[in-house]
């Protein structure tokens, strides 16, 4: 093993350091299905397991979905554009497993764009290495989020060339000035550690197992000062809003209060350590509205006052 790195190995068997691979050395075209048949999402999902299995690259198809579908269930995994990338952490026997599956028409993930998803690319990948799907999703958005690769792809005229634009993908850890992950699932896990202690019995199972499902695809010293923060504070992660960390109500750097809300990255506030995140603009929309309508009897008060008081003082000076 490198110092700088993980190394491990591809389906075309080379050894390699995670910091210089592209996606090329993962996906061969035989795990491309460049014409889905599936018209659901579920359907999509096993035609591409199937395709792995064929390829032996799986053994366990009936573990491996039940473990995509709950991922499905906890969130979807549609990133909007007309992409989604369904995972799950499986072993592999020390591989990463991939397959692609492009549909013309289209296929309903319950993306956040409302878009049907006409690029899959599902990810199974082994338990041993933790956080290693951050880092390959980290390579996959930043490439995604261009505009002009994604017409490549949804462009391609057959599977040969579809390989060739995702063969251009590069994944690298991250600096350390940042945590690469999903952000809203560190949101999600300690909204749900919260409801866990105050849950019914009757609830408790379905919980832990959606909490254990977010913890398997977080990094362990992630997770470390995760758990710290909680048994500490009750809480570990806060809301940037309009700039303001709101564990603290300190106001974080321009530059960072502008890099939470463009990306799903996560960063640490200087000056309480909590894990910051962008607030839903659709929270911050309710919130601005409900201190607009709780302000305006007072304002309307205030303006009602001023003639009162005015009209009393020049009884006084008569």
């Amino acid at each position: 093993m490198q110092n700088d790195g993980f190394v491990i190995k591809s389906e075309s068997g080379l050894t390699m350091n995670l910091r210089e691979t592209t996606f090329g050395e993962f996906l061969k075209p035989s795990q491309i299905i460049f014409d889905l048949k599936s018209r659901d999402k579920l359907e999509a999902i096993e035609e591409l397991l199937d395709s792995l299995v064929r390829l032996k690259l799986i053994n366990n198809k009936n573990l491996t979905l039940t473990r995509i579908v709950d991922r499905e269930n906890l969130e979807s995994t549609a990133l909007g554009h007309g992409l989604a990338v369904p995972h799950a952490r499986v072993d592999t026997e020390g591989q990463i497993a991939v397959a692609v599956g492009r549909s013309a028409e289209g296929i309903d993930f319950e993306a956040p764009d409302g878009q049907p998803v006409r690029l899959i690319i599902l990810v199974i990948w082994n338990p041993t290495i933790p956080g290693l799907f951050n880092h390959l999703f980290a390579g996959l958005a930043s490439f995604l989020i261009k505009p002009e690769n994604r017409f490549r792809l949804f462009n391609s005229r057959d599977k040969e060339e579809l390989h060739a634009v995702l063969s251009e993908i590069r994944f690298s850890f991250p600096r350390e000035d940042k945590i690469i992950n999903r952000a809203s699932l560190l949101k999600k896990l300690q909204d749900i550690e919260i409801r866990i202690r105050r849950a019914p019995k009757d609830r408790l199972e379905e919980l832990q197992k959606h909490r254990n499902l977010i913890r398997e695809e977080l990094d362990q010293s992630l997770l470390a000062r995760f758990d710290l923060l909680m048994d500490r504070y009750g809480y570990a992660v806060a809301e940037v809003v309009d700039g303001v960390c709101r564990s603290c109500n300190m106001s974080v750097s321009t530059q960072m209060a502008s890099a939470i809300e463009e990306s799903n990255d996560i960063y640490v506030c200087e000056n309480c350590g909590k894990y910051l995140v962008a607030a839903r603009k659709e929270k911050v929309a309710r919130e601005k509205a409900e201190k607009a309508r709780k302000e305006k009897p007072a304002a309307r008060a205030e303006k009602g006052a001023k003639p009162k008081e005015a009209a009393r003082k020049k009884t006084v000076r008569k």
